[in-house]
């Protein structure tokens, strides 16, 4: 797995680095074939005071890219609720991969003895 942390308008320190690989361990073992992820942490100068510090994620997986984002006035907040989102958007995808058509007990044959 590749990982990518950098920062716009910002450094990334070993503690928020190390904040990030924390919460996504949650999300990897959820889902283990994931291929790349890029986060970008970015402090706007232009938006207003609540909403000025952004976190974003690209997650490649096997078959498909989810990006999610959020913004929040605290950085760790915002990488809080990023990673929920992506929790939940992992868990589906991961849901929709597994196949969940059984066939009904009616359906199936039964070899003669």
């Amino acid at each position: 797995m590749n990982l990518t942390i950098s920062g716009h308008h910002l450094e990334v320190t070993p503690a928020l680095r190390e904040y990030v690989l924390t919460k996504l361990d949650r999300v990897t073992r959820h889902f283990d074939q994931v291929v790349d992820i890029n986060v970008l942490l970015t402090v706007e100068k232009q938006k207003e005071k609540e909403r000025r510090q952004r976190a974003e994620i690209t997650v490649h997986v096997k078959g498909r890219d989810i990006f999610v984002e959020q913004s929040h006035e605290d950085l760790y907040a915002a990488i809080d609720q990023l990673m929920d989102k992506l929790d939940r958007q992992v868990c589906r995808h991961k849901d929709k991969l597994q196949d969940h058509h059984h066939q009904s007990a009616k359906r199936m044959e039964i070899p003669a003895q």
